[in-house]
């Protein structure tokens, strides 16, 4: 024997009858302040600044990628499998 029950509700009536909080309120004043930080971290960085952390090396650390890239290629080719 086989039941089905299909219930047809908004997760809002859904919350309210199963007596789970509304944590909405709560949720959307902590992603405001995610977006409040992320735009001040955003607008104190400047390009030069964001350049550096991302790449601190530089040229060399540009290099240095370049050197894995192709040791992981020359490695592949050379497995046999």
């Amino acid at each position: 024997m086989k039941i089905t029950v299909d219930v047809d509700c908004t997760p809002e009536e859904a919350r309210t009858f199963l007596g789970l909080p509304d944590v909405k309120p709560m949720q959307d004043a902590l992603l405001q302040q995610v977006q409040d930080r992320m735009t001040a971290t955003l607008g104190a960085m400047d390009p030069e600044t964001m350049i550096k952390t991302w790449l601190p090396a530089g040229v060399q650390g540009m290099e240095q990628l370049q050197k894995m890239f192709w040791a992981q290629f020359a490695g592949a080719g050379r497995r046999k499998e």
